[in-house]
């Protein structure tokens, strides 16, 4: 589910791969009292918590940004360790590209590398039903901010520019109603599928 917490800093688990949807990692604070910054992005094929190969706790929250589905990558494949971890690099280095370009430039050029990175690639004229179905899908506007490190209100009209509404529509569209909450995460423990090897 979207907002559920996967795992948290200071967890001990196993390796996971990303099946399906979107997730943010994010290093929590000294303090534990303000919010914790985002790191970066996983997507789908992506490993996440590498400590699992050093048997050392997790250092970063891992929340789903989408609906997504994590699956624990069966220990009897994490052998080669030097194999994981340079998928690993590779990984890193490819999130850490993204989200220097996620960061930087306009911000509706921000938005719409991440509208592609969720899989909505090609938004340019695309009719009015599409552009609510595609609203549906988002993450929260507060959420989509952060991603991009920009004001919820500079987002949300870059946003309301590349998807067109219903003429004579007032209010807020469904999904920005969404947004004006945020319920506290929750901790999900997906079932233990034996992932395939990759």
């Amino acid at each position: 589910m979207r907002a559920d917490t996967v795992s948290s800093a200071g967890d001990s688990g196993p390796l996971w791969r990303v099946i399906h949807g979107v997730l943010r990692l994010d290093q929590p604070t000294l303090d534990g009292t303000s919010a914790a910054s985002m790191v970066r992005l996983a997507l789908p094929g992506d490993l996440l918590g590498l400590e699992a190969l050093f048997a050392e706790p997790y250092r970063l929250n891992v929340v789903a940004l989408t609906a997504a589905r994590v699956e624990p990558v069966d220990p009897a494949v994490c052998t080669d360790r030097e194999a994981w971890l340079r998928e690993g690099l590779e990984q890193l280095q490819r999130r850490s590209f993204e989200m220097t370009a996620l960061r930087t430039g306009p911000v509706p050029d921000r938005l719409q590398r991440l509208l592609r990175l969720l899989g909505h690639p090609d938004l340019a004229g695309c009719s009015v039903e599409h552009a609510e179905a595609v609203r549906s899908t988002l993450p929260r506007l507060r959420e989509l901010a952060e991603v991009v490190d920009a004001k919820p209100e500079t987002v949300c009209r870059a946003l309301g520019r590349l998807l067109p509404q219903r003429q004579g529509r007032r209010g807020p569209v469904p999904s920005q109603e969404r947004w004006t909450g945020f319920p506290a995460a929750r901790k999900w423990w997906p079932t233990m599928v034996t992932a395939q090897a990759t």
